[in-house]
C-alpha cells in the first residue's frame, strides 16, 4: 500500500473531524469498499479516490469545500451514480475526494398553496415524487433510474425522462436552489418565487453545469396538481415521418393533455424481448417504429379515454397509425411504461455498445435518421441500430450496438471514435445538440469544442473561471 502524502493524510484527517471517522471512506482501511462510489453506472470507467465523504449537511459540506480549496484538492460531487457520461467519478490519480451527498436526503418542507417542495440534493428522485403524492400532488419528473437518481442529480445535469413535452426538464421544474460554492460559501436560494427579477439568474447557471460551478445541496421544486385521469396507448407507425405526423395530431387534440410521446424502433423493442420475454412487447413485429403516448385529463377518465379513441381514429384514418392498443388499467400502463425503460437494461444484455443523447429539431429528425443510418451502416457494416427516445422534445437516444457476435470491447477500441464523429457532424449538419438531457461529463469533453460556438465556449469558461478559479470542482467534466 503506497503512503499517503503528508497533505493528504491532514486533509482526511480534518475531513474526519468535519463529518465523522464513519463518513470518510479511504483506500487505507482494509475492510472499506470504495467501488460503487469509483466505477460508473456503465462500467465503461474506474477511477481511484482520495477519499469518499458524505456530509450529513449543508454546513459540513462548507466545511469540506473549505479543506479542500485549503489543500488545493479537487472535489468530486456525487449523487446516485446513475449518469451515463463519466461525469460523477473520480480520475485515477486517487487525490481527487469523492463528495457524496445521499445522506443529505430529507424532505424539508411542502408548501401546498404555494405548489413547491424543497428537498435537499441526495433526496431520491421516486422518494419526491411519493412524498408529493402523499400530499395528494404531482411532480412530474420521472426516468428509468428514478429508484436510485437523486435530485442533485438531475440537476446537475438538467435531466429529462419522459414528460418533457408538457413540463420542461429539470431546469424548468426549479424555482430555487441551496449551493455551496468553490469557496465553500452557502448561497441561500431556496425561493419558491415564481417572478423575481432582481439580477443575473444563477439558478439556471447552475441547473446543468455537472458540480463545476458549485455544490447544489438543496432545491425548491415545482409541484402540479394530481391529473383526474391519466391513459397510455401504445401504437405501431410505418415510418418516423407518421411517427412526427402522429405527435402533431396529438398536440392538436389533446393539448397540455400529452404529457408523453416516446418513439422506439423495431431493434430496440426486439431486444426487450429477446432477453425480457415476460414483458410481452405488443406490436412490434408488425412495423417499423411504435410509439408510446401519455394522455393526462383534468376532467376524468371518460373524457380521456374520448380524446384518446377520437385522437387514435383520425391516425389511422390518415394511415399515420396502423394499430394501437390503449391501457385499460394502470397496471397495463405500467407495464407498457416498463417496456419501454428495460431497452436500457435489454441493451446491456445485449453487449457493449456506443451511445448518443442528441437533441433534433422534431421536424428534422426522420431525414436525420435516415441518412444517418444509411451512413452507419456503410461505414460499419454490421451495426444495429437502438433507435428510442423522447420524440416529443425531439431528443433521441441513438445507440449504435455491436455487429451480432462480435467482441464488444473491439468494436468500441476500433470504431467508438470514428461512430461517434459521424453521428455528431450528422447531428451539428441538422442544427442539433451533441447532449440532450445526459451532460457533457467526461466522455464529450474532448467532443464540445468542436460542435459548440466558439464564443459560448468563452463565455462558459470565463464563467467557471470566475467562480471556480482554483479549478476544484468535478475538474475536467463540461470544459476539459
Amino acid at each position: 500500500m503506497n503512503a499517503v502524502p503528508t497533505s493528504h493524510a491532514a486533509l482526511i484527517t480534518r475531513l474526519r473531524q468535519i463529518c465523522g471517522d464513519a463518513h470518510v471512506l479511504t483506500h487505507d482501511d482494509p475492510a472499506a469498499d470504495l467501488s460503487a462510489w469509483e466505477q460508473d453506472w456503465r462500467k465503461r470507467v474506474t477511477g481511484r479516490a482520495l477519499a469518499v465523504v458524505r456530509p450529513n449537511n449543508t454546513q459540513e459540506v462548507a466545511n469540506v469545500v473549505k479543506a479542500c480549496a485549503a489543500a488545493n484538492t479537487p472535489i468530486v460531487p456525487q449523487g446516485g451514480n446513475t449518469g451515463l457520461v463519466v461525469g460523477s467519478v473520480p480520475d485515477a490519480s486517487g487525490t481527487q475526494v469523492v463528495l457524496s451527498l445521499t445522506r443529505m436526503n430529507a424532505v424539508r418542507a411542502i408548501d401546498k398553496d404555494n405548489l413547491t417542495i424543497t428537498v435537499e440534493a441526495g433526496c431520491v428522485l421516486q422518494n419526491l415524487q411519493a412524498a408529493a403524492e402523499g400530499a395528494g400532488l404531482l411532480f412530474p419528473l420521472s426516468l428509468g433510474a428514478e429508484g436510485s437518481c437523486t435530485i442533485g442529480g438531475n440537476l446537475g445535469t438538467n435531466a429529462g425522462g419522459t414528460q418533457v413535452v408538457r413540463y420542461g426538464n429539470t431546469r424548468e421544474l426549479c424555482l430555487g436552489l441551496e449551493v455551496v460554492t468553490a469557496q465553500g460559501d452557502v448561497w441561500h436560494g431556496l425561493t419558491g418565487l415564481r417572478k423575481d427579477n432582481t439580477g443575473y439568474d444563477l439558478r439556471n447557471l447552475m441547473i446543468g453545469s455537472e458540480g463545476t460551478l458549485g455544490i447544489i445541496t438543496a432545491a425548491t421544486m415545482k409541484l402540479y396538481p394530481q391529473p383526474a385521469a391519466q391513459l397510455t396507448a401504445w401504437a405501431a407507425v410505418p415510418s418516423m415521418e407518421a411517427a412526427v405526423q402522429l405527435l402533431g395530431l396529438a398536440h392538436q387534440r389533446l393539448g397540455p393533455g400529452l404529457t408523453g410521446f416516446e418513439v422506439m424502433n423495431q431493434f430496440a423493442l426486439g431486444l426487450v424481448d429477446k432477453h425480457f420475454p415476460q414483458l410481452r412487447v405488443p406490436l412490434w413485429q408488425d412495423k417499423p417504429w411504435c410509439v408510446l403516448l401519455e394522455n393526462s385529463d383534468s376532467e376524468n377518465e371518460a373524457h380521456a379515454r374520448r380524446q384518446f379513441e377520437s385522437l387514435l381514429e383520425t391516425a389511422l384514418e390518415l394511415g399515420c397509425v396502423t394499430d394501437a392498443v390503449v391501457a385499460e388499467s394502470m397496471a397495463q400502463a405500467r407495464g407498457l411504461w416498463h417496456i419501454r425503460e428495460s431497452i436500457t437494461l435489454a441493451q446491456v444484455e445485449e453487449g457493449l455498445n456506443i451511445k448518443h443523447d442528441i437533441g433534433i429539431p422534431v421536424s428534422r429528425i426522420p431525414a436525420f435518421v435516415l441518412e444517418t443510418d444509411a451512413l452507419l451502416a456503410r461505414e460499419v457494416p454490421g451495426v444495429r441500430m437502438v433507435d428510442f427516445g423522447h420524440l416529443g422534445d425531439g431528443n433521441l437516444h441513438y445507440n449504435v450496438q455491436a455487429p451480432e457476435g462480435a467482441d464488444g470491447q473491439a468494436f468500441l477500441r476500433d470504431f467508438e471514435d470514428k461512430v461517434n464523429t459521424l453521428v455528431f457532424d450528422q447531428v451539428a449538419r441538422f442544427k442539433g445538440s451533441i447532449s440532450a438531457e445526459h451532460g457533457v461529463g467526461e466522455l464529450k469533453v474532448d467532443k464540445l469544442p468542436l460542435y459548440k460556438d466558439p464564443t459560448a465556449l468563452a463565455m462558459m469558461r470565463a464563467v467557471k473561471q470566475a467562480l471556480d478559479p482554483q479549478n476544484i470542482l468535478n475538474p475536467g467534466r463540461v470544459l476539459g
